[in-house]
């Protein structure tokens, strides 16, 4: 069965840009207080702001939970967090 299956749909529900709760959450790239990278059903996820923090993660569900000032989200199609630093260094090479 395909792991995106398992997880359900991607939802994401932001409280006053203070606290947030994703579901669809395939993988947690990265995170630190600037900057979390999500891997969601729906493609890699940013989160940046200031003093981030993640609650409460459940791989096996797919639910995250984030407080801290959330300054922008950022949608990408690359699926693969491997496949997106081959295309940064191949442009660095050209």
């Amino acid at each position: 069965m395909d792991e995106r299956q398992l997880t359900g749909n991607h939802k994401l529900l932001m409280n006053n840009r203070n606290t947030m709760s994703v579901t669809g959450v395939l993988d947690v790239i990265s995170f630190d207080v600037k900057e979390i990278l999500l891997e969601t059903t729906e493609g890699m996820l940013t989160i940046r702001g200031k003093d981030l923090h993640i609650n409460r993660l459940s791989v096996e569900k797919g639910d995250l939970e984030v407080e801290g000032k959330t300054d922008a989200l950022l949608y990408s199609d690359v699926t693969s967090p491997k496949a997106a630093g081959e295309n940064l260094w191949n442009r660095f090479f050209k």
